[in-house]
């Protein structure tokens, strides 16, 4: 069946390379895959693009493998096959999100297997306000288990995120979901449907390891039933003048998994880049990380399968002519990757080290990342939840850490090499902090040992690349630190000595 995979028969991916690991993963990354021819009756597609009762031309429509674009009176036909799954356009700057009832996004019709032949139309609504000015809520690892935790979620998360939304006035928001958004219980998705019709904007879906149909001898039935709240597991989407694409990559071997981008998703993402101009900004939302630090900051030279996508040269190939960031999850901590010309941002988890306190296993806050649009240009920022906007940092006393037991600790924990963080002893400038690996305090004390944290005993202190310290003398009464971010945002806290 090639509805989902179609390497599994090419030989993309054998046994023996999952066995093996990243490195029969990696080999020649840019060649092109042989395809099977399909076996499967052919189903014709035709359909419209319309808005207000008029076609809309230019508009791209696909099933996932292919592309096409509506004509000028917004006529468009296709022919696929049962096993594509979906037909789902595009849905282009200016125009609203159409919704599910629950608030998540609806652009896509499923494909009846039982036609030979079907129509389909799309119907957009333009929007009230322009969209060159927007931005993106993006909740990392949401990773509810049981109804306690789905209670906190709507408890503690969703009310942030509907004061973030007011907060942003008049601004054109959406929100994306970055995988893992149940952990493994499946059944509790409309309660996540229901904390998204509360937050009130619009949501897109990533697909998390811990969303899949575990039972499932084979990766093409994992999602089954994520699809069936949420559609496809790889689109796209114009926002004013940035490209959003979505894209799976968790692949299911029956009974584990690792990061994989197939050969389907690569053809349609290579076709779906082609109508994006060179340059432009392209925003890329992926669950597991495309390489991330992790294995650096345990002193190895590659990642292991399951934390970065081990086939991440193919999609660096193809983000090579714009301006790429990549969203990803998957690890609950904080971090910038600069790697062959992205940037991905690491986004720490709305549950923080799986809902076990007020923090991630690296020290960060729960909560989620903000970004904003104007045009081509995008900023972010993380938002802890509870807090306001201006808190990006702890400080901790000299002492509070014992591998620099006479220095001023802070945890930074969005920074990137372009943040400068300085320290005042007393009022008086002592220049920059100097940066290091290391242990937040706090997780160390909430985290450390067999018995904590009590609810998820197994999470562990993680050793992460923004600590900043400082020595300071005696006498010394209070220490302020600066961070200034790469936007010129300046933060500051105080701590008393």
């Amino acid at each position: 069946m090639l509805n989902r995979r179609t390497f599994l028969k090419t030989g993309a991916l054998s046994a023996a390379a999952v066995a093996t690991g990243a490195e029969s993963l990696l080999a020649t990354p840019y060649d092109p895959l042989p395809r099977q021819p399909r076996t499967v009756n052919p189903i014709r597609v035709r359909g419209m693009v319309r808005a207000q009762g008029r076609g809309v031309g230019r508009v791209a429509v696909s099933d996932g493998l292919q592309v096409v674009d509506s004509d000028a009176d917004g006529r468009f036909e296709l022919v696929t096959s049962a096993d594509r799954g979906f037909v789902w356009v595009r849905v282009p700057a200016g125009y609203e999100i159409p919704l599910n009832p629950s608030g998540t996004a609806r652009f896509y019709e499923r494909i009846d297997p039982a036609r030979s032949e079907m129509s389909v139309a799309f119907d957009l609504t333009p929007l009230g306000v322009s969209d060159e000015r927007h931005a993106l809520l993006l909740l990392g690892d949401i990773q509810t288990e049981t109804e306690e935790e789905m209670g906190w979620f709507h408890e503690r998360s969703v009310p942030d995120l509907r004061q973030t939304v007011r907060e942003l006035g008049d601004t054109h928001v959406f929100g994306i979901s970055d995988g893992d958004i149940m952990y493994d219980r499946l059944e509790l998705y409309p309660e996540y449907e229901r904390g998204v019709n509360r937050i009130g904007v619009p949501f897109f879906q990533v697909i998390g390891n811990h969303d899949l149909d575990t039972e499932s001898r084979t990766d093409e039935a994992s999602t089954d039933t994520f699809s069936r709240h949420f559609g496809p597991r790889y689109y796209s989407f114009d926002r004013g003048a940035v490209h959003y694409v979505v894209l799976d990559d968790v692949f299911w071997h029956g009974s584990g998994y690792l990061g994989y981008l197939d050969a389907d998703a690569l053809t349609w993402l290579a076709a779906d880049l082609s109508r994006v101009e060179p340059g432009a900004p392209v925003v890329v939302a992926t669950h597991i990380p495309v390489l991330g630090s992790y294995h650096a900051r345990q002193g190895l030279t590659s990642p292991d399968p399951p934390v970065a996508i081990m086939n991440r040269e193919a999609l660096y190939r193809l983000l090579e002519p714009f301006r790429a960031h990549i969203l990803t999850g998957h690890t609950h901590e904080l971090e910038h990757v600069f790697e062959s010309g992205t940037h991905e941002h690491v986004a720490g988890a709305i549950c923080g080290a799986w809902w076990s306190g007020p923090i991630c296993w690296d020290g960060a806050p729960n909560g989620y990342c903000v970004y904003e649009a104007a045009g081509e240009e995008i900023s972010w920022r993380y938002k802890s939840t509870g807090f306001d906007a201006t808190h990006q940092m702890r400080l901790y006393a000299p002492g509070a850490d014992p591998v620099a037991p006479d220095a001023v600790v802070a945890n930074v924990w969005d920074w990137d090499p372009r943040w400068t963080v300085r320290w005042f002893a007393d009022g008086e400038p002592r220049g920059l902090m100097t940066q290091r690996p290391g242990r937040d305090p706090w997780s160390v004390e909430l985290h450390s040992g067999a018995d904590l944290p009590e609810h998820r005993p197994w999470v562990e202190p993680r050793i992460t690349n923004h600590m900043f310290q400082a020595p300071v003398e005696p006498g010394v009464a209070e220490v302020r630190v600066e961070a200034t971010d790469r936007f010129g945002r300046v933060y500051s806290e105080r701590q008393a000595l």
